[in-house]
């Protein structure tokens, strides 16, 4: 009995870790992990703050998390993803880090549409958590969205 009273317990303590979906995965491995995504990605401040000098093949993920998917401004998404950002994708944890392990198979499964396609190729098979936990690591409070 005071075994699953120490389970209760502890499980009760450990949700509020991912209830709102930021607090998964180790943003210091997250901000090495990010070197792979720097091919395409940036990371810059809307004050034009390089947080992370990247390329300009992918969005700047600045303040990404939390948000609809395929909305920064100012990049040409594929249609699929601003499709499933019409139809409510928002980048948590779970679908930031399913998207980046295979983007394809995630916007067709989303989309319940075998035929969808995804602009980005590259597949993150894992740290895509660490990765998540770097971005919402880097976001100046200003900048956080309003709950």
């Amino acid at each position: 009995m005071n075994r699953i009273v120490a389970t209760v317990v502890a499980g009760m303590f450990a949700i509020p870790a991912f209830a709102d979906g930021h607090s998964i995965g180790d943003a210091e491995a997250g901000e090495k992990g990010f070197n792979k995504c720097k091919a395409c990605h940036m990371i810059s401040t809307p004050a034009g703050e390089d947080i992370v000098k990247g390329g300009r093949t992918g969005p700047n993920l600045y303040n990404i998390i939390g948000r609809q998917a395929g909305v920064v401004e100012g990049f040409r998404y594929g249609d699929d993803l601003v499709a499933a950002g019409e139809a409510g994708l928002v980048w948590d944890a779970a679908n930031f880090v399913e998207y980046v392990q295979d983007p394809r198979a995630f916007l067709r499964t989303y989309l319940d549409d075998s035929k969808a396609k995804s602009k980005m190729a590259f597949k993150l098979n894992k740290g895509g958590e660490d990765v998540y936990a770097y971005l919402v690591s880097v976001v100046k409070d200003e900048d956080k969205p309003e709950s």
